[in-house]
């Protein structure tokens, strides 16, 4: 898993195929078994994604505590829907089942970055201090 993850980042953030047979290679492993990983596991991309990926919790701590509104505005100021990037290449929405920082509900993560409790306002702000 450090490998995929090691090669997707130096890769502008997704893996490609060439690359999960050069991972297998290196580690003595079946190709197989390394798309096994990178297709079941969310923190792997197979397509190219922004140079912010927004890595949204939709699952049920989140949902009882407004994931879908954070969702909304996400995609309003955005202009995209989940699992879309923005033209200019900058953001990719994504929505991923846990992230295991229930007790901050509703989260995301933008990187290795966690942030937690959020409001519209926070989030604009956020978005407002990305590169």
């Amino acid at each position: 898993m450090s490998a995929l993850r090691i090669v997707q980042n130096q890769n502008r953030g997704f893996l490609t195929t060439d690359l999960m047979d050069a991972v297998a290679e290196y580690l003595d492993m079946p190709p197989i078994a390394v798309y096994e990983v990178a297709t079941f596991y969310s923190m792997y991309e197979l397509e190219p994604v922004g140079r912010h990926k927004i890595c949204v919790c939709t699952n049920i701590s989140c949902m009882l505590r407004g994931s879908d509104e954070i969702v909304a505005h996400l995609e309003n100021r955005l202009g995209i829907k989940l699992g879309q990037t923005t033209a200019d290449g900058r953001v990719t929405l994504k929505e991923v089942e846990c992230l295991g920082a229930c007790v901050e509900a509703p989260m995301f993560q933008i990187g290795e970055t966690y942030h937690g409790n959020l409001t519209a306002e926070k989030i604009d702000k956020i978005l407002d201090e990305l590169d």
